[in-house]
């Protein structure tokens, strides 16, 4: 049996869950996290010390980081083309992840918590301005990575596009001007006509 621990507003428990159903897998899902409490209780934090969500647990195997959870289950459970059996494929898959964690996210952050967790009137706009300047080329070099690829890593769906996929479903949920672009519009577009994206990409910010 497969347990998951996390809220669904969490742009981490997200990809887990995205992973999840794209690869077929049952699984519970058990709201933690923010408003629903559980992650500091002592149990919890025997399980991950971090007191953060996701938290997986693959009959009694118990992993926490996001992203690790999706190249796990993509190893464990995928045919060998969602984590590439390929070595050079298999970690041109993972910079990918590896950046959306280090970069994007971070370029992301502030607008995400000033515009949707933020109460009106104790926004900071330069918070705002600086995450947009940050974010912006970041979403412009993904345009021309994509130039000749279907997905991130290629011609198929890997463990590379579903952090990045997360993170794009939160960049557009903000109330913010969205400049099209054709390539990543279009990847963008794939990843929602997959039926694992439902009730991941197709909800609300919260």
């Amino acid at each position: 049996m497969i347990r998951l621990w996390g809220r669904i507003s969490s742009i981490n428990v997200r990809k887990a869950v995205f992973t999840l159903q794209h690869l077929g897998l049952r699984f519970e899902r058990i709201d933690a996290g923010g408003e629903f409490g559980i992650v500091r209780t002592p149990g919890y934090l025997a399980r991950n010390p971090n007191a953060l969500v996701p938290l997986l647990d693959d009959d009694g195997f118990e992993l926490w980081e996001s992203n690790a959870i999706v190249r796990y289950l993509g190893a464990r459970y995928s045919n060998g083309a969602f984590y590439p059996q390929d070595l050079r494929g298999r970690f041109d898959a993972e910079r990918w992840m590896d950046w959306q964690q280090t970069t994007l996210n971070g370029a992301g952050r502030n607008a995400f918590v000033q515009l949707i967790r933020t109460p009106a009137a104790q926004r900071d706009q330069k918070l705002v301005d600086q995450s947009i300047i940050a974010t912006e080329p970041l979403w412009d070099l993904l345009e021309g990575h994509l130039q000749g690829r279907r997905f991130m890593a290629g011609d198929v769906i890997t463990v590379a596009d579903v952090p990045i996929a997360c993170e794009m479903h939160r960049w557009r949920g903000l109330p913010l001007a969205w400049r099209e672009r054709p390539r990543l519009d279009a990847w963008y577009d794939r990843m929602l006509a997959l039926p694992a994206a439902r009730g991941v990409l197709d909800l609300p910010l919260s």
